[in-house]
């Protein structure tokens, strides 16, 4: 099995390493709402994906000293990427943007890179998994350190037309111990009628550094109400999510746009 070699194993160990030296980011906006299922760009094709989030009832102050507001905010990236290998793809946010939030009109919040680790073809199989990271350069307003990253482990399950799917999220910004960091996992439920269509129910968590979660009326959680649909133009995902803690915006919605820029795969 791919993933099983050697070199790739000794990557995302070090990688994990260098994450997992440094403690979280205070959760302030992001510009990606979505659980990792495992599934990746085919070999030689690039995917552009577009992604737009909307707060009309948010949090009216900000996380840290001049970070954007979440309340009335709409933000969002264009995710670049492009499949290496079966198992292997890379991908670029850029730009991350803000296009409006209370008391803000549009800026530039930064970049990412990302490069994610999967089982090939994970529709295929019973059990599927992955590991994905991600390493963010930020303006201030954006997030509190200039340099942030993400270790997003990826498993799950198919049971016919059910998929089930867990992503434990750990967020860092470099700058302490393993006590530092942050817990921001992610969920999903997800039921496929058929190839075009499917509904979910998904779960956002925010609880805080490992060495002392927050109190759970100051914790981040949102549950979703999701629906997918795929087609030969555009594949579209689109939901609604509800915080349930004081910590969490009160009502958030999210559209995902995303389509194959070549059809024919390109061979080096």
């Amino acid at each position: 099995m791919p993933l099983s070699c050697k070199p790739l194993l000794c990557a995302c160990a070090a990688i994990f390493f260098v994450l997992a030296l440094a403690p979280a980011k205070a959760r302030a906006q992001t510009d990606e709402i979505q659980v990792y299922d495992a599934t990746i760009a085919r070999r030689g094709i690039f995917n552009v994906t577009l992604h737009n989030n909307f707060t009309p009832i948010g949090r009216t102050t900000p996380a840290y000293p001049g970070a954007i507001i979440p309340n009335h905010s709409w933000n969002g990236g264009v995710e670049w990427a492009y499949g290496v290998k079966t198992w292997w793809e890379q991908g670029l946010y850029l730009p991350i943007y803000t296009a409006y939030s209370d008391g803000r009109g549009g800026s530039i919040d930064g970049f990412k890179i990302r490069e994610l680790f999967v089982r090939p073809h994970a529709d295929r199989h019973t059990l599927f998994y992955g590991l994905n990271f991600e390493f963010s350069f930020n303006y201030g307003y954006w997030e509190s350190r200039t340099e942030s990253g993400e270790m997003r482990p990826i498993v799950g399950v198919n049971l016919h037309n059910w998929e089930l799917v867990y992503n434990p999220i750990v967020d860092t910004d470099y700058t302490g111990g393993l006590g530092g960091l942050q817990y921001n996992p992610g969920g999903m439920v997800k039921y496929n009628f058929n190839n075009t269509w499917s509904l979910a129910a998904e779960e956002f968590d925010g609880f805080g550094p490992f060495n002392g979660f927050a109190t759970l009326h100051n914790q981040f959680h949102e549950v979703w109400a999701m629906v997918d649909h795929n087609s030969n133009l555009v594949d579209v995902e689109a939901g609604v999510g509800v915080g349930v803690t004081a910590g969490s915006d009160r009502l958030t919605l999210k559209l995902m746009l995303s389509r194959d820029l070549n059809k024919t795969p390109i061979r080096f």
